[in-house]
């Protein structure tokens, strides 16, 4: 197809559909005209993909387009509906589809973590390298359990401290390396800690002021770490899409993970700011890190599950993202 015939004969088109964008008021006329013009210039967006894939002319068309469908079929406005689809839809089924990316970060940073703290509680040269012995005795007998001083500030630091490294998990992700050495390192670290309390006698401390908060807050970091290397993967390995396409549509479908992932650290933070370091019996601080934990499971399974055989993918719908060519396979 010789594209600069194309483009002199349909130019008036794609210019009066652009007039006709731009104009504050349409009469009858005018809106019939321009859902005629919006039809003709998608029937030219098609015609110039498939025979003569113009980048430069694609982008102009396709954002013409954009602008005129969004003029027919009127601003969108936010509304609670959508709010209410993002929370019960989007954000599980988001989270369904990686469910076993998750369960598989999940069993290879507990194995760590669990080596760490063996190598850590049996090994003397490994115990002397947390500290001189004044120092493990001072965390151990007070610092630790002194951290978690109840309230609100403290809550607000525990959530910016796990959101960061979220963050890295998830901004690194197409990286690969980076959150798996984010993932490696934290493992190693809380390993550790449990490995020096347990060679003074401390285990139980340890897991009862880490496990009411931590049952969920850790699963955050899972989650996050999934996330991340499921975008490194979709790079080494797109499937049937294009490389770029791939990116985009599991790169959006992160960003719900995101918004997702906001609400289960502030849980998290709240457990960790007001319950952890509370009064309450330890029996029942580990009960409500439980209810989190296992609420935050049958969130994900059961509406994610109904979302995903649905056909969601926690990808944004078409009127946002905008339309894509079908592909094969």
């Amino acid at each position: 197809m010789d594209l600069d015939a194309f483009n002199a004969v349909h130019s008036d088109e794609w210019s009066r559909l652009a007039e006709l964008t731009k104009k504050r008021t349409l009469d009858g006329a005018e809106a019939d005209e321009l859902v005629r013009l919006y039809q003709s210039v998608a029937t030219h967006l098609s015609t110039i993909r498939s025979a003569a894939p113009d980048p430069v002319l694609i982008t102009r068309l396709s954002d013409l387009l954009g602008r005129a469908r969004g003029r027919i079929a009127g601003a969108h406005e936010p509304a609670w509906r959508d709010v209410t689809r993002f929370a019960v839809v989007s954000v599980p089924a988001a989270l369904y589809r990686i469910r076993w990316w998750i369960l598989s970060v999940q069993t290879a940073f507990l194995l760590i973590a669990v080596i760490s703290g063996w190598w850590v509680a049996t090994s003397p040269d490994a115990l002397a390298s947390m500290g001189t012995a004044s120092e493990r005795e001072a965390y151990v007998n007070d610092s630790f359990a002194s951290y978690y001083d109840p309230g609100a500030d403290f809550a607000a630091v525990v959530w910016t401290n796990n959101a960061w490294i979220a963050a890295l998990c998830i901004a690194f992700g197409i990286t690969g390396f980076v959150t798996a050495y984010v993932l490696f390192t934290n493992a190693v670290a809380i390993g550790s800690i449990g490995g020096m309390m347990a060679s003074y006698g401390e285990l139980d401390t340890f897991l009862t002021l880490i496990a009411p908060h931590g049952l969920l807050e850790l699963t955050a970091i899972f989650v996050a770490g999934a996330a991340g290397l499921r975008l490194f993967w979709t790079a080494v390995d797109p499937g049937p899409r294009t490389r770029m396409r791939a990116l985009a549509e599991e790169g959006r479908a992160l960003f719900t993970v995101v918004v997702g992932l906001a609400f289960v650290l502030g849980v998290s933070g709240l457990i960790e700011g007001f319950v952890t370091g509370s009064t309450m019996a330890w029996w029942l601080k580990i009960v409500i890190g439980a209810i989190a934990l296992a609420a935050f499971w049958v969130y994900t399974f059961l509406l994610g599950r109904r979302a995903v055989e649905a056909g969601e993918t926690g990808d944004l719908t078409s009127d946002h993202a905008g339309d894509v060519a079908p592909i094969a396979g």
